[in-house]
């Protein structure tokens, strides 16, 4: 297992660089901690894969160093980082029995056979392939080929980590949780260093201890689930994270108040100063949001029942917001007022979080 370190990483795959598109990632900065559960989340075309490329060894940065427990591996091709790897599509061989499958990487480095047997059948059932271990892997289902290719991750205790990228996308919706809670049961009991790669949300925050959230090849935000959710540090970990996202409204700042459309909003940033911003913006989650008698004026535009909660989609004169409620509550007809939570109001300058 190995403590990661990226120092100034930055990629192009272009010969010359004039403008910061021309960079599939710039000057990433990050520390995993060894046997530490992390996430890469981000949309297509963030730059996760090629960071995990280059963490791999496949690809070599433009700029900047890769170290493993302090040594700088820039420079090493993938064999000698010694790391497993799990893809989006299974890599098996439908020829050779989930035994054999597992064995594989183990016999490639010559171990002993009573040694194999042990590490497989203690992989197998953690997988809860031990029923089929001596099955041809090509019979078995989409779900049983991926948990394959985990178990051949898994099985190595020398690796210095362990890096999935997109694992679950070939995966039926109903066998994705199940899945995920089998990685997540697997990481505590193994502690190993994991780095899981997606763009879905829901299985970096419920894999990942550290999820790491990409957008147009920055690091925006490092952070545990709870505060990418209760204090997102740019707009678009506001956006991208939840369901419904964050609303980020235009506002105005007047002696260090807030004001969105000519009402004042309280914030939990206590004095702004927007002199060195070219936008001015609020952000609040729809379920930091609540009717009251005074506050935003909206008009309810739309009502969506979710069975334990209410999504509610009104109209302010600034755009439109959404808030979240309990099932139970009554919801305004036609025009009502908004008030938001102050310790969960932020001002965003250029994007960024004002603090």
């Amino acid at each position: 297992m190995s403590k990661i370190t990226l120092n100034e990483l930055s990629h192009s795959y272009l010969q010359s660089q004039s403008k910061d598109e021309d960079w599939a990632i710039r000057n990433v900065n990050i520390d995993w901690e060894d046997g530490g559960a992390y996430a890469l989340l981000g949309p297509s075309g963030c730059g996760k894969t090629t960071l995990l490329n280059i963490i791999s060894g496949l690809i070599i940065p433009t700029r900047g160093k890769i170290l493993f427990n302090d040594e700088d591996i820039t420079e090493k091709n993938p064999v000698e980082r010694n790391i497993a790897q799990i893809f989006q599509f299974p890599v098996i061989y439908d020829t050779m029995t989930v035994f054999e499958n597992l064995a594989f990487p183990l016999r490639n480095r010559k171990i002993p056979e009573e040694e194999i047997t042990r590490k497989v059948n203690e992989i197998a059932e953690m997988l809860e392939l031990t029923s089929t271990l001596h099955n041809r892997a090509s019979g078995l289902t989409a779900d049983g080929k991926q948990k394959i290719s985990l178990g051949r991750g898994l099985v190595r205790s020398d690796v210095n980590v362990i890096m999935f990228d997109e694992p679950l996308t070939v995966i039926d919706p109903h066998l994705k949780w199940v899945l995920r809670s089998k990685l997540k049961e697997l990481h505590q009991k193994i502690k190993r260093t994991m780095i899981y790669v997606t763009h879905d949300q829901t299985e970096a925050l419920t894999f990942a201890d550290q999820v790491v959230v990409m957008h147009e090849g920055q690091i925006v935000q490092t952070g545990t689930p709870v505060e990418l959710f209760e204090k997102p540090k740019h707009t678009f970990v506001g956006h991208f994270i939840g369901s419904p996202g964050m609303n980020i409204l235009p506002c105005e700042i007047n002696k260090g108040a807030v004001a969105v459309n000519g009402t004042k909003i309280e914030t939990s940033n206590s004095k702004i100063d927007n002199s060195n911003f070219s936008k001015i913006e609020i952000g609040v989650r729809p379920e930091f949001i609540s009717f009251n008698k005074e506050g935003l004026p909206v008009k309810i535009l739309n009502v969506s029942n979710t069975g334990k909660n209410k999504i509610i989609e009104t109209e302010s004169d600034s755009g439109k917001i959404k808030l979240i409620t309990k099932a139970s509550e009554k919801i305004p007809e036609g025009s009502a007022f908004l008030t938001f939570k102050k310790e969960y109001t932020y001002v965003y300058g250029d994007n960024w979080i004002v603090d």
